[in-house]
């Protein structure tokens, strides 16, 4: 027998000329999927696609490329296959080969190519050749941090200055958020259609939340066991903590022999993955690098006034200073939803803050 799968299902949004809109959601939620039947490479079983203006698409490494043909043949080729005739791409050219850094294996054969200059090579093609709508998929990952910037600044200046569409695929919360305007998230083939970009990275972040709650305490990594992890504001768990009052956490863990250059404590990442800060018991107190073997219990704070609104991963972070691979470093982790001080002017329903952490500058404003 055979079993019936729908990649995507009842998918439905309209993307206007002009929009920078990031499609995000897990491996397997069909991204990748509705980018090949917007593409025109898969063909969807039901439904219908409408699309005015040029598609250039930019789906996995070497798509479009003819293996046995050299970069220059292949930025004609491309450039023919996007509808564009020799005196259009020849006017591109070479815009497309500094952009694309491949000046010297310009006329080796593309099978020889690595997959990072196959990557600069198609998405130079991709973004110079003019095409009304612009979709790039995560195959950005493959290149070095130097060129994905210079990519989004790049799909940044087609959106902005040309008026052209973009549709970016990535698991890089923080390039969505740099480029894009709107946002698709996708879970098991669904959708509820364009938003607020915003509102659709924080719907992915609920959702990958989930997997940090599947591990069961305790639990034990080199001479370490890790009894309990909590996170509490004024004795209780709650399911949105008041940035404008202490958040409290607790570590129980016990070592099963003397330690010395331990260290013990937590990261704060955004919802990005990206770390705001880190606070260890070390940090502060050196007699603490060193612990008799025993149980202890760990408290601490995030003060009162410091974090902004927003989703955040509070981390447990296990380990001996010099010593590679031990403890826990990454494993253990809470979902922690911030909303604003209560004492924060949020007399304007739009108001919010930037970035991850507030001050108080306790201003003063004196009339001259």
């Amino acid at each position: 027998g055979h079993e019936e799968f729908w990649a995507l299902k009842d998918v439905s949004f309209e993307v206007k000329q002009g929009d920078r809109v990031g499609i995000i959601g897990r491996n397997g939620a069909g991204k990748s999927t509705l980018l090949k039947i917007l593409s025109r490479i898969t063909e969807p079983t039901s439904g219908k696609i409408s699309i005015k203006g040029r598609v250039a698409s930019l789906l996995e490494v070497g798509t479009g490329f003819h293996p046995e043909l050299t970069g220059r043949d292949n930025i004609y080729l491309n450039g023919a296959i996007l509808g564009m005739d020799r005196f259009e791409i020849k006017k591109k050219f070479d815009e497309i080969v500094a952009f694309a850094e491949i000046e010297k294996f310009l006329d080796t054969p593309v099978k020889r190519y690595s997959s990072g200059m196959y990557v600069r090579l198609a998405f130079a093609v991709a973004a110079h050749l003019e095409p009304e709508i612009l979709i790039v998929d995560e195959v950005l990952a493959v290149g070095d941090a130097q060129f994905q910037k210079k990519c989004l600044g790049k799909m940044e200046d087609v959106a902005d200055r040309e008026g052209r569409t973009v549709l970016f695929v990535s698991h890089n919360m923080t390039a969505i958020k740099a480029l894009c305007t709107s946002g698709v998230f996708m879970e098991n083939g669904l959708t509820e259609g364009k938003k607020l970009v915003g509102e659709s990275i924080a719907e992915y972040s609920i959702q990958s939340e989930k997997i940090f709650t599947d591990i069961e305490l305790p639990i034990t990594k080199d001479e370490v066991t890790i009894y309990d992890f909590s996170v509490t504001q004024n004795g209780f768990a709650v399911l949105e903590y008041d940035s404008g009052e202490p958040i409290d956490i607790k570590i129980h863990f016990e070592i099963n022999k003397d330690l010395s250059v331990f260290r013990m404590g937590v990261f704060l990442r955004s919802s990005f993955g990206e770390c705001i800060f880190r606070s260890l018991i070390a940090d502060w107190k050196e007699d603490f690098e060193d612990l008799k073997k025993g149980t202890y219990i760990c408290i601490g704070q995030i003060p009162a006034n410091l974090i902004a609104a927003g989703s955040y991963i509070l981390e447990l972070h296990s380990s001996r200073f010099g010593i590679k691979d031990y403890g826990l470093c990454d494993l253990i982790k809470v979902t922690m939803n911030v909303k604003l001080p209560h004492t924060y002017n949020t007399a304007h329903i739009d108001e919010r803050t930037f970035g991850s952490i507030i001050i108080n500058s306790n201003w003063i404003l004196q009339p001259l």
